[in-house]
């Protein structure tokens, strides 16, 4: 069944990382299955060039995820699609920091809150500016309010639940980093694959570790 085209992209650059990271996981011939299921077999050994040309279909990063929890399971395809986002900012989506004057060292000197606010604007201007991808945060008593319209992780697919677990773990790792190693929880509670408008996440203030 031909999906059909989104018009929106990410950044080669996104697209390649998320890949590089899925093969960490799952291994090669995981990701050779995955990519066949998904109808992208071009992929295969020949991921995306390292630029930020947006060229890396929504519809395919889409189709790559339901291929997943379709191969392994709802359970198994939720901590691989989780373990694939926290590799993703480990491998290099913490690169894009930078570029926006979000730097390691920079986050060293400020309290732990202001890291968090300051690390979700960051991450939110990152995707923003780089793809098609709008993201945005609102604060909130006790937690964040961390919103994705058009969101690619779960295009073209439908859900009795939120399943945007990539999405999840891209955050997860990326608090970790902008706070030097502590966890912090994150949780989907609207996802437009469910029927809501937009994929909505709570990250709660109060570190767990």
């Amino acid at each position: 069944m031909a999906k059909d085209k989104s018009g929106f992209f990410y950044p080669n650059k996104i697209g390649r990382i998320y890949l590089m990271a899925m093969e960490e996981v799952m291994g090669t011939n995981g990701i050779k299955a995955v990519l066949n299921l998904a109808k992208v077999p071009e992929l295969i050994g020949n991921y995306p060039p390292n630029n930020l040309a947006r060229e890396f279909e929504f519809s395919d990063f889409g189709a790559i995820g339901a291929a997943i929890e379709e191969m392994y399971g709802p359970r198994g395809g939720r901590g691989l699609a989780l373990r694939a986002g926290r590799a993703s900012f480990a491998q290099g989506l913490s690169e894009f920091g930078s570029v926006i004057g979000a730097s390691e060292l920079a986050f060293k000197v400020i309290p732990l809150g202001t890291k968090v606010k300051v690390g979700l604007k960051a991450m939110a201007e990152t995707f923003t500016k780089f793809s098609d991808q709008i993201s945005d945060v609102e604060e909130s008593d006790d937690h964040f309010v961390y919103t994705i319209r058009r969101c690619p992780v779960c295009w073209g697919r439908t859900s009795e639940k939120p399943i945007c677990y990539g999405a999840v773990g891209i955050l997860q790792e990326g608090l970790r980093w902008v706070s030097g190693g502590k966890d912090f929880r994150v949780e989907e509670i609207q996802c437009h694959a469910s029927g809501d408008e937009f994929c909505v996440f709570y990250i709660y203030k109060e570190p767990l570790n």
